[in-house]
């Protein structure tokens, strides 16, 4: 991460809903404070494309969070028609394995050599979701090493497979850091500001606590989406930040 980079260049404001209108609102109130806005599955199966292009037009670019996960041919397809979106960053599932992990990213290198996109989009590699606790990844998952392990682990395989980095909590960070270095794009999400409730998530951290250990973007939902002035909440975490 550059260090001219704007400190609130680094948030990510989850746009969690269906209601596009409402979407398009929360971009056009924010997008001078904040650029990147995610676009995730409700929204999406919602509105499809649409959805892209309406955060797009309100002045926002695009983190695509569709956790693509399938087999190599099928997530390689979704990745090309991802990429002619020209999104700012795109995730993919690293359960899926190495095969899929390298599908994904030959598919973005292919349609951005042949359709000439504006941007390359950064391929991201979602480890273990923050609502998954130590217990679950166990009891249900039936994944016997630690989760902090777990993540790591996820976290080497999508290095190796040439992703620009991984989605992964808080609590993976130093580990992640550690063992990767700085290079690895590291996207943060389950981040609460200490005002803010904790909602479903898990595996949660403040927003400068993130920074502090080595997050590079920071995805934060409701604190200031549900915020009744969301400006004000956006405002608050930037400060915080700063």
């Amino acid at each position: 991460m550059s260090k001219k980079k704007k400190r609130s260049d680094q948030i990510i404001v989850a746009l969690d809903t269906a209601d596009l209108k409402w979407a398009k609102k929360l971009v056009k109130l924010l997008h001078k404070r904040i650029r990147l806005f995610k676009v995730g599955k409700e929204l999406y199966t919602a509105w499809g494309t649409e959805a892209v292009k309406a955060v797009r037009w309100e002045g926002g670019h695009i983190f695509l969070d569709l956790k693509f996960h399938d087999i190599p041919n099928t997530v390689a397809g979704a990745v090309r028609e991802a990429t002619k979106q020209n999104v700012f960053m795109m995730t993919v599932h690293t359960m899926g394995g190495s095969q899929m992990l390298e599908a994904a990213r030959r598919a973005v290198e292919e349609t951005v050599r042949r359709k000439r996109v504006k941007r390359r989009p950064k391929l991201m590699g979602v480890t273990v979701l923050t609502s998954i606790n130590e217990h679950e990844l166990k009891s249900e998952l039936w994944i016997e090493r630690p989760l902090q392990k777990t993540v790591l682990h996820l976290a080497e395989m999508a290095d190796r497979a040439g992703l620009d980095g991984v989605i992964a909590s808080g609590r993976e960070l130093a580990v992640i850091r550690r063992h990767l270095g700085k290079d690895l794009l590291v996207v943060t999400p389950g981040i609460r500001p200490a005002w803010a409730t904790k909602g479903d998530q898990r595996r949660i951290m403040t927003p400068q606590k993130a920074l502090s250990l080595g997050a590079d973007y920071l995805v934060i939902g409701r604190p200031i989406t549900a915020a009744k002035d969301p400006l004000e909440a956006a405002e608050k975490v930037i400060e915080e930040i700063s």
